[in-house]
């Protein structure tokens, strides 16, 4: 046969297989049958072509005879098969792609055009991406409950037969498919909408088995959308069933079928990579059977067992990139910079507060860190107010009476001048000869000249500022310690372009936004970590989660503690709204509430606005007139979430607190009661959702950053939690559970760096590369 006329046979074929799948796989799609159509198509290929068509024989065997969903798995492989002549690969032996596990997914057995454009929506570029794609969670659907049992909300499986099929159409747009399927206890009705083709794949008298949400109203059962196969396939029922992150147009038996089908093909190329001494040690699985078990997973047991081991490969190798670097750092010539006993003590004994005990342990760790000769890379990590600035500026002094500059970096202009009227105070309150100067880019031009160049001559020991840092212009005379504050806040590049301003720097990056210890040890890997686990005061707190409709009690009891000179803040989530989005969203601008609370509620009271919109030099004079009580309320938006210092403010009201995150309304809540008073916050909500009643909750009931870290990874996931446009941890980890992993981590990391140390051009360096690749560095900070 002619390569044309073997085109064009092959082409008719792939047009029937496209109309039996269009008729619902009647086998009405050419007369004689499927089976028939094949037998004569086969008979026209050469000789050369012998072994497709007897494949193309087996597939069709007895297709006429099938029951359904035998028929439509033997229409795909009668496709892969189409497929694979495409590519050249005829042999059912042989059928794997060209490329393995590497290929495109498009050539994945079960895999067409359209599908893989699904695939690809869901991150699955590859033949490995599909097998990677592990379910979220295990469905029991092996228990089999009887009609009359069933419990309303109850998710459930039965068995029954056919009784009856209908289809309804209330309306133009929509048609309703009813089947009434009956066990010896009852009748339940399967319902779904706008899915005609079903309904040719039902008979009266046939056998089926459902799962689905159970709903019981006026005396009967339904369930509607339900997951159906014919009884006893046992493939979406019957059984422990994996549950899969899916896209529209790929339901899950599709999924798992595509995961099933290429798994035995290509089961042969799953590799081992973790050492077995390790794997053996930790009791992990051998990576083959755990892939088939956290797909295919007889018991939850098995399946935990599974995703552990998995979880443990993709840790372990994150961490042999973090082992590589941390030996780069280490390994990379530094500096000591020290300070006499005596020295530190003076300092220490004129500060106007006693350090606690965790600022005792992190400034030993801090001091032990840069008097090493190598570069200090070290993390900071407290809550707000637990004194993170004094350690700061304790290392400043550090790098000063070794003989080098010192630069903080804050991500906001009032922070910056916040840290730097601190920092001044104490400077001057312990008679300190050091030289502090503020470099923020809404200073004079004039101004910031002569600091450039007093830095740059070296009469500027401690420069604090903003993104004016690591402008080109900017040169340290001998810079030996970068100090960056709100770390997160800030890109990889920024922090490498300060770090460009010296030699060999010394770093510590501080951090009062909470974060999960296993997400600390992922983003931070490269960092020694100092964690400030108390408060120089006691923190007395109270917050209450108020309907919005009590508005108005809240703002009566706030008016009799500001009568007695206490000052409140009332944050609000928006700056202005457009009406469309003020219609839907039912949000309360800043800006016009100002003017209506002094007009209203608090109109014997001085009333202040403070937002992004503002000049600097307004948002200053603002701050200024609030921390000297010329201020009793100031309405302001989330720009005081980060380091606004108003000592005493003791009253917060958070207006529609649902709308923003839980660690961001713990930042806010930490502005109120920071010299120790008893302080209020009002959390102001009638959250829709269950997510947001959630975080109110833990909002309400939880005052500890770390335990609010979680509850806030728990809820949103590591990808909202952090930003997933920068971070990608929704995508960097399949297996591992980033709340509940943190002693798996931990493993990992110890097994890493022990890997890398005794063996740094290990084999695994080079999977660490393939699998995280570029993503590594835009995966943490």
């Amino acid at each position: 046969m002619a390569g044309q006329a073997r085109e064009e046979l092959l082409a008719r074929l792939a047009k029937v297989l496209q109309l039996e799948k269009r008729e619902g796989y009647q086998d009405r799609a050419v007369l004689g049958g499927l089976e028939g159509f094949i037998e004569r198509a086969a008979a026209e290929l050469e000789p050369a072509d012998a072994e497709l068509a007897a494949a193309l024989r087996a597939q069709a065997q007895g297709y006429a005879a099938m029951p359904f969903m035998k028929r439509r798995e033997a229409i795909r492989e009668l496709e892969d098969l189409l497929r694979a002549v495409e590519v050249g690969v005829v042999s059912p032996k042989a059928r794997k792609a060209k490329g393995g596990l590497g290929s495109p997914v498009r050539y994945a057995k079960g895999v067409g055009e359209r599908r893989e454009k699904l695939l690809n929506k869901l991150g699955i570029e590859k033949i490995e991406d599909l097998l990677l794609y592990f379910p979220r969670r295990i469905e029991d659907r092996s228990q089999i409950k009887r009609i009359a049992s069933l419990r309303h909300g109850e998710r459930a499986t039965i068995h029954g037969r056919v009784s009856a099929i209908d289809t309804i159409r209330p309306r133009r747009d929509l048609e309703i498919l009813k089947v009434a399927v009956q066990d010896i206890s009852g009748v339940a009705y399967a319902v779904w909408f706008n899915q005609p083709w079903l309904k040719k794949q039902f008979a009266v008298g046939m056998k089926l088995a459902l799962f689905g949400e159970v709903e019981r109203a006026f005396g009967a059962v339904q369930l509607t959308n339900p997951v159906w196969e014919p009884a006893g396939e046992n493939f979406l029922t019957g059984r422990l069933v994996p549950v899969y992150p899916a896209t529209e147009g790929l339901p899950q038996g599709a999924l798992l079928r595509l995961i099933r089908e290429n798994l035995a093909l290509y089961q042969d190329e799953i590799e081992e990579l973790i050492p077995e001494e390790v794997r053996l040690r930790l009791g992990l699985l051998p990576r083959r059977e755990a892939f088939f078990k956290i797909h295919f997973p007889e018991s939850l047991e098995e399946f935990e067992l599974a995703r552990r081991s998995l979880a443990f490969e993709e840790l372990f190798l994150f961490q042999i990139g973090v082992a590589l670097e941390r030996r780069r750092v280490r390994d990379r010539p530094g500096r000591s910079l020290t300070i006499s006993d005596e020295q530190l003590e003076e300092f220490i004994a004129a500060l106007p507060f006693r350090l606690t005990a965790a600022q005792g342990r992190a400034l030993a760790e801090i001091r032990e860190d840069l008097a090493a000769p190598r570069p200090m890379h070290r993390l900071l990590q407290g809550d707000v107010g637990s004194g993170k600035t004094v350690l700061a500026l304790i290392a400043c002094l550090i790098a000063h009476a070794s003989g080098y500059q010192a630069a903080m970096m804050a991500p906001t202009e009032i922070l910056a001048e916040q840290h730097y009227r601190v920092i001044t105070d104490l400077v001057e309150r312990a008679r300190l000869p050091l030289r502090v100067g503020l470099l923020i880019g809404s200073l004079p031009e004039r101004e910031k000249a002569a600091m450039r160049e007093g830095i740059e001559r070296g009469e500027v020991d401690l420069v604090l500022g903003t993104h004016a840092l690591i402008q080109d212009e900017v040169r340290f005379r001998r810079l030996g310690l970068a100090v960056i504050d709100e770390q997160h806040r800030f890109g990889v590049i920024q922090r490498a372009e300060l770090e460009k301003k010296g030699q060999e720097l010394d770093v510590l990056v501080m951090s009062a936004t909470p974060i999960p210890r296993t997400i600390t040890l992922i983003l931070y890997g490269q960092f020694e970590i100092s964690i400030l686990d108390e408060l120089p005061y006691e923190r007395r707190i109270k917050t209450y989660w108020v309907a919005e409709e009590r508005r108005e009690e809240v703002y009566q009891l706030i008016k009799g503690r500001l009568a007695k000179g206490e000052q409140t803040f009332i944050i609000y989530p928006l700056i202005e709204e457009p009406e469309e989005e003020a219609r839907l969203l039912d949000l309360r601008a800043a800006t016009e509430m100002a003017e209506e609370l002094a007009r209203g509620p608090f109109r014997e009271f001085k009333v202040g606005l403070l937002h992004g919109r503002v000049s600097d030099a307004e948002k200053r004079a603002v701050l200024e007139a609030f921390r000297r009580k010329e201020l009793h309320v100031l309405v302001a938006t989330t720009i005081v979430e980060v380091g606004i210092d108003v000592p005493d403010a003791s009253i917060m009201i958070i207006e529609h607190a649902d709308r923003f995150g839980l660690a961001q309304l713990h930042q806010l809540r930490g502005r109120i009661g920071r010299a120790g008073q008893e302080a209020l916050c009002f959390a102001l909500a009638s959250p829709k959702t269950e997510e947001a009643r959630r975080r109110l909750e833990a909002f309400r009931d939880t005052d500890d950053g770390f335990k609010i870290a979680e509850q806030d990874l728990l809820i949103r996931g590591p990808g909202e939690l952090l930003g997933p446009a920068q971070h990608g941890l929704d995508t960097t980890f399949k297996a591992a559970d980033l709340l509940r992993d943190l002693e798996l981590l931990k493993l990992a990391r110890e097994e890493a760096l022990k890997l890398i140390e005794a063996e740094p051009d290990h084999p695994l360096v080079a999977e660490f590369s393939r699998r995280f690749g570029g993503r590594f560095e835009w995966a943490r900070f």
